[in-house]
């Protein structure tokens, strides 16, 4: 179950989609997380990249960390490594993360809090369990999405934005069957307090067993639908969409989900759902492991920055 929750009968209600000349966003396409290894070998599913970056554009990457219950010994992390180019944002379900960074920064990301991080120029950081999660073991679920900067910005100085849990605003659709946590962008007119370079927006759904939620969305924006846990419905040909799937979605005025009446054990509270979109870049995208620029000539001059220190060098403790 998601760390940040609450009684939907008591949060503010998001309007109703108005039917009359609305146009659904249909289903384009349904694409299945590939299963990896990340860092230090933690299990992740991620949806994309998996060949064609306008599909998602502006979001490069998208990492389902866990869901997983670890035994004593067990929880890992990543070494330290370097960023350039872009946005992560590291959403904590469940769980906790501790970070330091190249700058002597660092904090702690746990239970529905979200660190935004923009690593712009460069910046070295390094993301690990705490110690006693490691000894003792336990529950860790969470997602990391790298979210492109335009040409302009790419290379901003770097800066952090951490989004504690009770800063996350929630809300629930028109039957009180969904909670939603808006954690950046627009939301059928309300705002979430990330803020971003490149226009997004950023929420997590819980839809009760056989309830619907039906949202507007941006014209300008790409619609992605990715299940955290669960099983539902999306769009007007009701596509099923099952536990580590997202769906690409089409063009329109909105969007809509509903959950299976069936959940499995996984999604005891319902239909877990990531909602993301922004306004692609159109911009080429050029990438090599942790950098993604425009071109190559500057894919080879992060590379360079990296191996001579300018990218920030690893504190001494």
């Amino acid at each position: 179950m998601p760390a940040v929750t609450a009684d939907p009968l008591t949060l503010p209600r998001l309007p109703e989609v108005a039917a009359q000349g609305v146009v659904w966003r249909p289903v384009l396409q349904v694409i299945t997380a590939q299963r990896t290894f990340e860092g230090e070998g933690f299990p992740v599913r991620r949806p994309f990249p998996q060949g064609d970056w306008s599909l998602t554009d502006p979001f490069l990457l998208l990492d389902q960390m866990g869901a997983v219950d670890y035994g004593p010994g067990e929880a890992k992390g990543t070494s330290w490594h370097p960023h350039r180019g872009f946005e992560t944002v590291t959403y904590m379900i469940d769980g906790v993360m501790q970070h330091r960074d190249s700058t002597g920064g660092g904090g702690v990301i746990t239970n529905g809090a979200t660190q935004w991080m923009t690593a712009g120029g460069g910046i070295l950081h390094i993301e690990r369990p705490p110690e006693w999660l490691v000894a003792k073991g336990g529950l860790f679920h969470g997602v990391q999405l790298w979210v492109n900067l335009p040409r302009a910005d790419k290379l901003v100085p770097a800066r952090y934005q951490d989004i504690e849990a009770d800063a996350v605003h929630l809300y629930t659709s028109p039957d009180a069957g969904a909670i939603v946590r808006l954690v950046a962008g627009d939301l059928a007119g309300n705002r979430g307090v990330g803020v971003t370079h490149t226009p997004i927006t950023y929420a997590h759904a819980t839809i009760s067993p056989g309830h619907r939620l039906a949202l507007p969305w941006p014209e300008d924006f790409n619609a992605l639908i990715y299940s955290l846990a669960g099983r539902g419905f999306v769009g007007p040909q009701r596509t099923s969409l099952d536990d580590g799937q997202m769906a690409v979605l089409g063009a329109g005025h909105a969007f809509e989900i509903m959950a299976a009446e069936d959940q499995p054990s996984t999604a005891p509270s319902g239909w877990e759902v990531l909602l993301l979109g922004g306004r692609p870049l159109h911009e080429p995208v050029a990438a090599y492991g942790p950098f993604v620029m425009n071109t190559k000539a500057e894919i080879a001059q992060a590379v360079d920055d990296f191996q001579s220190g300018r990218m920030g060098r690893i504190p001494a403790s």
